[in-house]
């Protein structure tokens, strides 16, 4: 893959006389001002809005049906087909959009921070802070790596470009298109940067296995002995505030990827939700929002240019863009060696999963192809009691390829470097969501670390009942009447119940992965036999 790829109109857009390529950030920051994108905060933090859309489109994203990659793609409501004739059709409609712009920013770089794996891409954006954006999230090359610099896939982004459903073919104004044959990512019809963000994640999900690179939606930081520690969790369970700890080094907090050499980032910067954000909880996300940085949809006194972080009028997924380095206590470059430790984190509103329990690596594949969480009563219109919720692989919009694909590689890496798993559940306690209490995070970190420093490998434990589940039995610190859960509730009966709800709701969900050998799919409880 190069630049040769590209198509005719794809080059004589770059040539244009109207393209700004790798501008600096101070050059970026005064044109999204300037051009009326976005304001400064005191900080000096650009702060944009995106309009209607506040959030991903994941059902305006397709992928093209071409013969170098159909055959390979798990085809459904996440990776939805659309003809080569429709793309080529908004293609030519977009790059005639963006020429007829006075101005256009380009950026290139490289997703994964593993110089034998990376990625070489550039983005064309219509807007400056988009630019700015990519400039800050994605891996920044040096003068020596732009010299050779060819770009192997584009995101081509043109967000007042709106498609018309009635002729263009897609289902509203928006579309996320990707073609593996042409190498191009074409959003249009949305303001939300986050848009550029996964959808490199996602090519990298597909490029990364054919290289026997296990790609991973998880954070992972690194001890001062070199051990590694990844944790999975879906929003609201706590990955990035258990993953940053003063006393380890942050490799990366969302996408990572792993290989023969060890973990490395895909990203070169973080994309942190800010609502609520303070100094006294996070301090390190607080203090990283300096110049340079992109603030989406929060919202800024008009006066004094102060975010206020608790206001989400515009949408509560407000989100600031930084550079990693601005995290004092990160590594650089991203990498470091294979994992010791993986921590799979779920908020069990039911209040049924242990605090913390250690994993065989058929359960480890279990519960990473189940991807559990649950939603809580009021977070989302119509949710009047606590939901269960399964994202495949804890990144299950992302993931072009069968989730088994992804979860066979990590079984066979849990077996090559002999890693230990633990299920963390940072939700409730001693009874469900409105009966019991959140599992205080002082105890969750406690075990944490335990876990990760090694101290849980020769533990004893006891067998949870339902899920088969391994139950440290004791972990200094921490109160022996919270480890089993069921211990934790007064009723034991009404435990019980709620259970065995769960396991059916586990075992409904994994039936979608029926090629899945019995000795996995048997870790659902007993409801199986």
């Amino acid at each position: 893959m190069n630049s040769v790829n590209l198509t005719n109109d794809l080059k004589d857009l770059l040539n244009g006389p109207n393209v700004n390529v790798q501008w600096s950030v101070p050059q970026l920051v005064e044109a999204a001002t300037s051009r009326g994108e976005a304001i400064l905060t005191r900080e000096g933090a650009v702060r944009a809005e995106t309009g209607k859309y506040t959030g991903r489109s994941p059902k305006d994203k397709y992928m093209v049906e071409e013969d170098i990659s159909k055959d390979k793609i798990d085809w459904g409501t996440v990776n939805r087909p659309i003809s080569s004739e429709v793309f080529e059709n908004l293609y030519a409609k977009v790059l005639n959009h963006l020429k007829s712009k006075e101005e256009l920013f380009v950026f290139k770089g490289f997703a994964g921070a593993d110089p034998e794996s990376r990625l070489h891409i550039q983005t064309i954006n219509e807007f400056a802070w988009h630019n700015l954006f990519a400039h800050q999230l994605f891996i920044r090359p040096s003068e020596d790596e732009m010299k050779i610099h060819d770009a192997e896939f584009t995101v081509v982004y043109a967000p007042t470009f709106k498609a018309d459903p009635t002729v263009d073919g897609t289902d509203s104004e928006t579309f996320i298109i990707v073609s593996m044959e042409k190498k191009v990512i074409l959003i249009g019809g949305t303001e939300y940067a986050g848009e550029m963000k996964k959808s490199i994640f996602s090519i990298m999900n597909y490029i990364l296995p054919e290289k026997g690179i296990l790609p991973m939606h998880c954070s992972a930081n690194v001890g001062q002995e070199g051990d590694v520690a990844l944790f999975f969790g879906l929003s609201g369970t706590g990955k990035t505030t258990l993953s940053a700890d003063q006393d380890r080094k942050l490799i990366g907090d969302d996408e990572h990827g792993w290989s023969d050499n060890g973990v490395f980032n895909i990203e070169g910067g973080c994309y942190a939700k800010t609502i609520n954000l303070s100094h006294e909880n996070e301090p390190q996300i607080f203090d990283a929002i300096r110049f340079g940085s992109v603030l989406e949809n929060v919202v800024v006194d008009p006066e004094t240019r102060i975010p206020d972080y608790d206001d989400g009028s515009l949408t509560e997924n407000t989100r600031a863009a930084y550079p990693i380095d601005a995290i004092d206590n990160s590594i650089h470059p991203s990498m470091a060696g294979h994992p010791k430790t993986i921590v799979f984190l779920t908020a069990d509103a039911f209040g049924v999963l242990p605090p913390i329990s250690k994993l065989t690596k058929e359960q480890a594949m279990y519960h990473f192809l189940s991807g559990y969480t649950s939603k809580l009563a009021g977070t989302e219109r119509g949710i009047t009691s606590p939901e269960a919720t399964f994202s495949t692989c804890f990144g299950s919009p992302f993931l072009p390829l069968h989730a088994t694909v992804y979860a066979e590689m990590l079984g066979n890496k849990i077996d090559e470097h002999d890693v230990e798993v633990f299920l963390v559940n940072t939700g409730w306690t001693g009874g469900e969501y409105g009966v019991g209490s959140r599992m205080k995070l002082s105890y969750t970190r406690t075990m944490v670390r335990a876990a990760i420093k090694g101290e849980l490998i020769d533990v004893k434990t006891e067998q949870e009942a339902v899920f088969g589940l391994s139950i440290p039995q004791e972990i200094p610190g921490v109160p022996t009447e919270v480890l089993n859960p069921r211990d934790a509730w007064s009723d034991k009966e009404a435990y019980d119940a709620k259970a065995q709800e769960l396991a059916q709701k586990f075992q409904d969900n994994f039936k979608k992965f029926g090629s899945v050998s019995a000795d996995i799919s048997a870790q659902g409880g007993p409801l199986n036999n």
